[in-house]
């Protein structure tokens, strides 16, 4: 029988039968054993292990033009993305994370390698795991249109003899020519026909999605009333510091904090601005979802109750520490394309703000995909990052096998959980 409280499609679930079913028909085993806890989770440990070497091969393909970078960092970058925490933490538990991530990053995969019709038939089965995942379907075809935008611009920038985008300088003239190009270049029916050969089969999977929308009402499947779409651009802010403090080593370093102030300094009148901004956007769009005051299982409960419920003034004295935290996470995409930089940032948007839950599993892939475009570092912050990752799984693991506890109103053990 369905659970209602369900909010997934069954992605998990037929792909544990197609898995354990077989399995269990050659070994001869009951089904005791075939619905056991121990035989589902396994199925995400075969995911876990696919994660792997899809990170690694999209580690050596993102980065194919770097040759300083040695096998050995290669390897250990992949191992370090392999335990990030939150992911990590699922590999173990019935939970639809690892296999969400594995079609994502498949897709992802063959997008690069310019096979759009199995990037969407991945992207589909994504999307089963998770609907929000048809955003990154979105992606592979915005990767995709990027490099024919690129391409077009850096032709615009030689007719007119320019050496390089001067637009990471930040200069509103530089924006504005920036949008100039893009609705020129997208009010060409020749160059809109090349998109559409292009982006077909991502178009027709966005279609479909839509058309499930409408008959369904919605994106959601199940229990509808505790997952309503809304405006929560801090979304937005909470995902950066999360990100700030799982990539620390990357992003705050001793010469990034100084380019920021130089930065500050060189800028003022544009980061009051932005501060403004951000202080409205936390006044008027913070919500607190149901789920984020009463489930203290979750690490989400006490960084809320210990963080943002001690002083009413706590969510803005936060605005500096946000603003950091998006010019650091932007200034490390400084070596990608502009236009790829565009197209992930609206991903990024449309994937985190319409969220009313503060959850960390919603970061995954963003993440993960932000992690892999990025240079690659030092061998000495690659190491203090593994090191990290190791010892906040080490942690949760042992808070969540050892540090059991009971609701008032029910006798089953419960467990602090990501």
């Amino acid at each position: 029988m369905w659970d209602p409280m369900i909010t997934t499609l069954p992605g998990l679930y037929l792909v544990s039968v197609g898995i354990v079913k077989p399995v269990a028909w050659l070994c001869g085993w009951t089904g005791s054993v075939v619905c056991s806890t121990g035989m589902l989770r396994f199925i995400n440990l075969l995911f876990s292990a696919g994660n792997f070497y899809l990170l690694y091969l999209l580690l050596s393909k993102i980065h194919q033009k770097n040759k300083a970078v040695s096998g050995f960092q290669r390897i250990l970058s992949t191992l370090t993305l392999a335990m990030f925490p939150t992911l990590y933490f699922f590999t173990f538990l019935y939970y639809t994370d690892p296999g969400s991530v594995f079609f994502t990053l498949f897709a992802y995969l063959m997008c690069l390698y310019g096979n759009h019709k199995t990037s969407v038939l991945l992207g589909f089965c994504g999307f089963m795991f998770r609907q929000t995942n048809i955003v990154w379907t979105v992606f592979c075809a915005g990767n995709t249109v990027a490099e024919k935008l690129n391409e077009a611009w850096k032709t615009e920038l030689q007719k007119k003899k320019d050496e390089k985008i001067s637009f990471r300088k930040g200069s509103f003239s530089d924006l504005m020519r920036i949008l100039r190009f893009l609705i020129k270049y997208l009010t060409s029916p020749k160059n809109l026909f090349t998109l559409t050969a292009l982006t077909w089969p991502y178009i027709i999977l966005v279609v479909g999605f839509c058309v499930f929308v409408f008959i369904n009402g919605g994106i959601v499947v199940g229990d509808r009333s505790s997952h309503e779409a809304c405006l929560h651009f801090p979304q937005m802010f909470y995902f950066l510091s999360f990100t700030v403090f799982f990539s620390f080593p990357h992003l705050v370093t001793p010469s990034k904090i100084k380019k920021f102030y130089l930065s500050l300094r060189k800028h003022p009148v544009q980061y009051s601005l932005i501060t403004a901004i951000s202080l409205f956007l936390i006044w008027k769009f913070t919500y607190v979802h149901k789920y984020l005051l009463a489930d203290n299982r979750h690490y989400t409960f006490y960084v809320w109750r210990k963080v943002f419920q001690r002083h009413e003034l706590v969510k803005y004295v936060l605005a500096p520490v946000y603003i950091f935290s998006c010019w650091s996470f932007a200034d490390t995409l400084k070596s990608k394309p502009i236009f790829w930089i565009l197209m992930y940032f609206v991903c990024l948007l449309a994937v985190t703000v319409p969220q009313k839950l503060l959850e960390f599993r919603y970061f995954i892939l963003p993440f993960l995909i932000y992690r892999l475009n990025i240079p690659f570092p030092s061998l000495y912050r690659q190491l203090l990052e593994l090191a990290f990752y190791i010892a906040v799984n080490a942690i949760t693991l042992y808070v969540f096998l050892n540090k059991t506890f009971q609701w008032a109103n029910s006798d089953e053990i419960q467990r602090f959980m990501w």
